[in-house]
């Protein structure tokens, strides 16, 4: 993990951080391979060409890169946790609500299968 992915990380508050490190621990199950670099200012997840950009906000994550036809169901499944086209807004109480299975779903997709 590069410096100012660190930076980033070591900065994510208390009550954001369970979440994150969730994500990442799913993200790292699903894609061993895949490096985190910082683009656009936040912490993003490489697997080949494929991107999947992950900012933590007050609200919880937000989730920026993955393709409609390529998140494994998880969006018809889940429709209020889309905000935008291509944005996906995940607090932590919706979390709570989301199996792993689900989640390790959308990102492995989101990275490319």
């Amino acid at each position: 993990m590069d410096e100012g992915v660190r930076a980033y990380v070591d900065g994510i508050a208390a009550e954001q951080r369970p979440l994150f490190d969730r994500l990442h621990r799913l993200i790292l199950e699903a894609h061993p391979d895949a490096t985190m670099v910082l683009s656009y200012r936040m912490p993003t997840y490489v697997v080949g060409t494929f991107r999947l950009h992950v900012g933590v906000w007050k609200h919880g994550l937000s989730l920026y890169g993955w393709e409609q036809a390529g998140n494994a169901g998880f969006t018809d499944r889940h429709p209020d946790l889309v905000s935008d086209k291509g944005t996906l807004r995940v607090r932590p109480a919706d979390a709570d609500q989301i199996p792993d299975d689900e989640l390790r779903d959308l990102v492995g997709a989101a990275l490319g299968g």
